[in-house]
């Protein structure tokens, strides 16, 4: 059998494939170039040092309109978008797929840390769980998929690739968007068009000042100093209103969380149903829920208030470890 591995050059790519070869798989790797030369090119290196059969496909275009121009569009509409949530079903796991068919490979793989089982994806391990990045994978992709550290937490995946003498097993995490290697956000903004000006800052209603453009803060952002004594942080982001309204820490605090485009990992339910809920990426927030299908949305009702549910970020649902689904919240 064999298995097309999603292979950046890093350490996590670079163990799944030795796990996958030590389990008696055949192991292609994938290398979607959307970087610059030195990493295509530790990528090639990597894969050589290995013995594995490495495809390069030029992704430029692709991330461009599918995540890049999304993802721009969504900051301007005074959202909070997770790139690699968009970009895992509608560009990575697609080539994966569409390579795994040309080679007539049976799974595809890849290095997050969560587990993949009979066709449903659940949580990893706690310390470094990544199932919030996959909630929007199609069904068909999740039934081929192979998550070979699922069960590992990272210091011991570095232990194993250095156990097996990989190059890479001291090479930095990559912490940055992709597409973003400075982390200058703003920047990268300000080189695709006209940014929004500056606009009126409120509190309760009343404006207190100025803001320098929406597409500088996010929702749970502290705000620099104090007001009357207390630290304020963004509450919400109105791009029609060209607003940013502050609030107090415990009002940044809500039980009703709505998500559009939701994408179901099991049948829709027909019927209100429990779970928990994430609307971040963190290893703590989880609390129990319940939620319903209403008029194309889910809402959704939580036992314990979440912190500052943004607008485009995602609203993650699970029962128990099983992930069964994620949209995008919607501006309350």
């Amino acid at each position: 059998m064999k298995a097309v591995v999603g292979f950046s050059g890093g350490v996590d790519s670079a163990v799944s494939a030795a796990l996958l070869r030590s389990r008696g798989l055949e192991v292609h790797g994938l290398y979607l170039d959307n970087a610059g030369e030195d990493a295509r090119q530790d990528a090639v290196r990597t894969a050589e040092i290995m013995g594995i059969p490495l495809t390069v496909r030029d992704v430029k275009a692709e991330l461009e309109e599918k995540v890049c121009a999304p993802f721009a569009a969504a900051y301007l509409r005074g959202e909070t978008p997770n790139p690699c949530i968009l970009c895992n079903p509608a560009m990575k796991f697609k080539n994966l797929l569409a390579v795994a068919d040309a080679l007539g490979a049976e799974f595809i793989a890849t290095g997050h840390y969560a587990r993949s089982e009979n066709g449903e994806l659940y949580k990893g391990r706690p310390s470094n769980d990544q199932s919030y990045m996959l909630c929007r994978l199609q069904r068909e992709q999740v039934k081929r998929l192979l998550l070979p550290l699922g069960e590992y937490e990272k210091k011991q995946v570095r232990a194993l690739a250095e156990d097996l003498a990989l190059p890479v097993a001291h090479k930095p995490d990559s912490m940055e968007i992709c597409f973003i290697p400075d982390k200058d956000y703003i920047a990268w903004l300000g080189r695709r068009g006209e940014l929004p000006p500056e606009g009126e800052l409120l509190f309760h209603g009343q404006v207190i000042g100025r803001h320098a453009g929406i597409f500088r803060y996010t929702v749970g952002q502290r705000w620099p100093g104090l007001l009357e004594g207390r630290k304020i942080y963004v509450s919400r982001i109105d791009a029609a209103a060209n607003t940013v309204e502050l609030a107090l820490w415990e009002e940044l605090f809500k039980t009703e969380v709505t998500a559009r485009d939701f994408n179901w990992l099991i049948d829709p339910p027909a019927e209100p149903i429990r779970a928990s809920v994430r609307v971040r990426h963190t290893k703590w927030e989880n609390p129990p829920c319940t939620a319903w299908v209403q008029d194309g949305l889910v809402q959704i009702r939580c036992d314990e208030p979440v912190r500052a549910p943004a607008a485009g970020q995602s609203a993650v649902l699970y029962d128990g470890d099983r992930l069964l689904g994620g949209g995008f919240i919607v501006q309350a």
